[in-house]
């Protein structure tokens, strides 16, 4: 997966029993530029669903941002990951 020029992706952050929720707070505030209301309400939503979308970007600052958060998880020996995939229209 490249992606298209203008085609856009979707960063869909996964739940698990073990990250911490304010350390998800903290991703979200910090990768994904979401001010604390909104990491927190993405953050519950993973948590409720399973998982949810973070942003939508294009395919090389996706990639670069689940990059990093795959990066900090792990340098925070947390188990959070996230997926990248064509984002949806309509």
């Amino acid at each position: 997966m490249t992606g298209e020029a203008g085609e856009m992706f979707q960063v869909r952050l996964l739940n698990d029993d073990v990250t911490p929720m304010e350390f998800v707070v903290h991703v979200l505030e910090q990768i994904f530029d979401k001010d604390r209301e909104t990491a927190t309400r993405i953050m519950l939503d993973v948590h409720h669903r399973g998982s949810s979308v973070c942003g939508v970007y294009s395919f090389a600052v996706a990639e670069a941002k689940a990059k990093a958060l795959r990066d900090l998880a792990g340098e925070h020996q947390h188990p959070l990951g996230c997926v990248v995939g064509a984002a949806q229209s309509g």
